[in-house]
């Protein structure tokens, strides 16, 4: 057995829970040595090639493409030609990683998953006729078990009814539920442990509605609220998406689920004569999260909900910025600097000079982690959501050089490649709209960092200077502040030193 070695799913970066398998590089039974690709794994921000941890041959996959696995559960096993697949069954046997998580099965357009193909265990030697011939399951009591359920436990409906029925005391059984509550499940590992028997599960039955379940939902987390309206409404908690904190079903999910099954009284048709038009709900698409909007989702929501956001406005004009852009540009070969660029390395630069707001909240600790370098987060647009690629010590690098490093993050961001150094970690970030023509937004702290700015699109504006109406480019930008480690007159700084270096690009090429 110690010739037996595990692969397991790694973690890239604090906010990786889990990861999904999307291709093996390797086969059963190839040797690999340390370092080489092995497989693709998918998290919430990136697909990863996971190399291996030492030399070996990989004898078995447990983890097939599709599976999704929390961080350090067992994707495939490596040893020796000599230790032989007994040895490798018992031991996957005896870690507990025999089963193998199947990827969700594919939903119908009304949401009932597809009905999985049985798995066929071949039994050359067993004819057929005896398998016919088998009786179906039945659950038998073990008499350590039977007996009257006292009132006072704490179980779910399902769970009491099928005790009832068997005449089994749940006193006698261990819940696992929340709050220890006893399940359907527990029902049935206490009866096989005790040496007993359960019968087969009874088909699925079917309403007639798509997309209703018929298990014991007893285990799902959900509100009481949320409980007891799906209670009223013969709605299976299985069936509500769970959007609520913590991942619970709440009221709302609920009452989707109840439009969904179309439980709402249909309108009485409106009288005949009437020429008010019957309304007609819209026709819409459901678009499952991916992992990645729940990333998004759990990280900005926490950010909106901890952190005390305060904005501070600012116009910028930028005409000298883009005369020396434009003069860069035209007489510096192989050089094409966005505004962006110029916007980066004015943060950065004045970020040095009030390191104050290059800080971190440190909320386990309740403390303030401060930079001396500017890592520069620049959110990046994908189709399935944002990421955002760092520029690290921006502050002490040229204008090309970042103009260069922002081209290569974002091409690696959008083809998937970027590495967990690359985009966790930044200490302030920018985010850019303005190619899109929005004059001005504010935009949500990305979290533990202290401050993010907001950048509209340079526009020709009239503005009063010495009293006279004159046109200039301008641009707007927003900065959001966490009130709990950056004040306003700080924040107000900030943008005073942005400003001196934006109206006055020379001053970032010295």
């Amino acid at each position: 057995m110690s010739d037996i070695k595990l692969i397991e799913v790694p973690k890239w970066g604090l906010s990786m829970d889990e990861g999904t398998v999307t291709e093996w590089l390797i086969d059963e039974g190839t040797p690999f040595a340390k370092g080489d690709l092995i497989c693709e794994i998918e998290t919430s921000k990136i697909t990863n090639e996971l190399e291996a941890p030492f030399d070996g041959a990989l004898r078995r996959i447990v983890a097939k493409p599709g599976a999704t696995l929390p961080v350090g559960a067992v994707l495939a096993v490596s040893a020796d030609a000599a230790v032989s697949d007994a040895e490798i069954e018992e031991f996957l046997t005896g870690i507990g990683a025999d089963h193998v998580p199947a990827p969700e099965p594919e939903r119908t357009p009304g949401g009932q998953p597809t009905p999985a193909e049985p798995r066929v265990t071949p039994t050359p030697s067993a004819p057929a006729a005896q398998e016919s011939a088998r009786p179906p399951g039945t659950t038998t009591v073990p008499d350590s078990l039977r007996g009257r359920t006292n009132g006072d436990v704490f179980a779910t409906p399902h769970s009491l009814r099928l005790a009832e029925e068997l005449s089994l005391d749940l006193g006698r059984v261990a819940g696992t539920g929340r709050d220890g509550r006893i399940s359907v499940a527990d029902v049935h590992d206490a009866i096989r442990s005790a040496g007993g028997t359960v019968a087969d599960a009874p088909a699925p039955t079917r309403s007639g509605v798509p997309g209703r379940s018929a298990e014991d939902d007893g285990t799902v987390d959900a509100t009481p609220v949320a409980r007891r309206l799906a209670r009223s409404l013969g709605i299976n908690l299985h069936d509500c998406r769970a959007t609520g904190s913590r991942g619970r079903v709440c009221e709302a999910d609920v009452r989707e689920a109840e439009r969904t099954f179309r439980l709402v009284p249909e309108p009485a048709p409106a009288p005949a004569g009437r020429a008010d038009a019957p309304h007609v709900l819209p026709e819409f698409e459901t678009i499952p999260f991916n992992s990645m909007r729940k990333a998004i989702g759990q990280r900005l929501q926490e950010s909106k909900r901890n952190a005390p956001h305060f904005r501070l406005t600012a116009d910028l004009e930028i005409d000298n910025l883009l005369a020396l852009r434009t003069e860069i540009n035209a007489t510096v070969p192989a050089v094409k600097l966005s505004v962006n660029d110029f916007v980066v390395k004015a943060c950065a630069a004045a970020l040095r000079k009030v390191p104050d707001v290059n800080v971190q909240f440190d909320e386990a600790a309740q403390s303030v982690l401060r930079f001396s370098a500017a890592d520069i987060s620049v959110a990046v647009a994908l189709p399935s959501g944002l990421i955002t690629p760092i520029v690290r010590g921006a502050e002490s690098k040229s204008l090309a050089e970042i103009s260069g490093e922002v081209h290569a993050l974002v091409t690696k961001a959008k083809t998937g490649k970027l590495t967990p150094e690359e985009f966790q970690g930044g200490t302030f970030t920018i985010s850019n709209l303005g190619m899109f023509g929005v004059r001005e937004f504010d935009a949500i702290i990305n979290p533990p960092q202290g401050a993010i700015l907001a950048v509209g699109a340079g526009q020709q504006r009239p503005v009063v200077v010495d009293g006279r109406v004159e046109v200039r480019a301008m641009l707007t930008v927003t900065l959001s502040c966490d009130h709990r480690v950056i004040d306003g007159a700080l924040g107000a700084t900030f943008l005073q030193e942005l400003r001196r270096f934006v109206e006055s690009p020379a001053l970032m090429l010295v």
